[in-house]
């Protein structure tokens, strides 16, 4: 596989971003990887809440089973059937899941980025993802706007990763600048995943690229961005705390899922919230360990 920074679209030094050109960059790319933005003590103490979180099964959870992706157990009762795949309720489940939520930078980042205050979703994602071995599921390539209903598909979603991620554990793959592509309906399946049977869309595809993140890292990515993960193939379980924003002018559409819960004013900033925060972290859109892929053949 190819590096990403041996890619002319690449070449420009993307290890050392400012404030507004991760914002620049997500709105070009559609993605934007924040290096180092938590401490790995930070990170630590999250991990080891939501490990003990699985072992005890506290609910709310997500079965793979329940969603039956390719890979996860046919059923609850077949082996593997208690694996989880979401730890539900991010926000609720600890202080410091919502601490990391509302925490100023993202406020700050979020405002910046909308230009108007913003909310928290607590109908989509707000959660702890899981890859789990072996009966951890493949996840095809999709646009989270296809399962959620706003006035406008435009919100940002924050992954943070609590261990290292990789193509190995099934880390995240992403098609740069899908965000901007007018998709018909025709290119989706009917589980409105992005169908790879397709030759326009297996060409897409094939220009995707899957950044290697460690402990404390983020992604920032917009709602339909193409992205997908494969299934883990290592002996330890992946997680991800990931959390949705969006503009409080962008409301979820009356009795659909997406305005099926409350959600989450961040604070109002003051006039100088534009000034950009300060970070211990080197920033960019990918780094040397990123690679550009394949099409996955036996995605949907």
């Amino acid at each position: 596989m190819q590096k990403l920074h041996e890619q002319n679209i690449f070449r420009k030094n993307m290890t050392e971003l400012s404030f507004s050109e991760q914002i620049s960059t997500l709105r070009e790319q559609g993605f934007v990887v924040v290096r180092s933005l938590v401490d790995q003590a930070q990170c630590t103490a999250m991990k080891q809440i939501a490990e003990q979180a699985l072992a005890q099964q506290v609910s709310p959870v997500e079965f793979e089973a329940d969603l039956r992706y390719p890979g996860a157990p046919t059923s609850r009762d077949s082996d593997g059937g208690e694996t989880i795949r979401r730890l539900l309720d991010a926000y609720g489940r600890d202080l410091i899941f919502k601490d990391w939520a509302c925490s100023p930078y993202l406020r700050a980042w979020m405002q910046a980025y909308f230009d108007t205050p913003v909310l928290l979703s607590q109908a989509h994602h707000n959660c702890i993802m899981t890859k789990h071995p072996t009966y951890g599921s493949l996840t095809g390539w999709h646009r989270d706007a296809r399962y959620w209903s706003f006035e406008q598909d435009d919100l940002v979603s924050v992954w943070l990763a609590l261990g290292t991620e990789k193509i190995e554990n099934g880390a995240l793959w992403f098609v740069p600048k899908s965000h901007q592509l007018a998709l018909p309906s025709e290119c989706f399946d009917e589980q409105a995943f992005f169908r790879t049977d397709l030759p326009g869309n297996a060409a897409l595809i094939r220009t995707a690229v899957s950044p290697e993140l460690n402990a404390g890292d983020v992604v920032f990515f917009h709602c339909n961005t193409l992205h997908s993960a494969e299934q883990n193939r290592t002996n330890q379980a992946k997680l991800s705390l990931v959390f949705t924003y969006h503009s409080v002018n962008n409301v979820p559409l009356p009795n659909t899922r997406s305005a099926a819960k409350p959600e989450i004013l961040l604070e109002h900033f003051s006039d100088n919230s534009q000034t950009e925060p300060s970070h211990p972290s080197n920033i960019g859109l990918v780094q040397a360990g990123a690679t550009q892929r394949p099409i996955i053949q036996e995605m949907r």
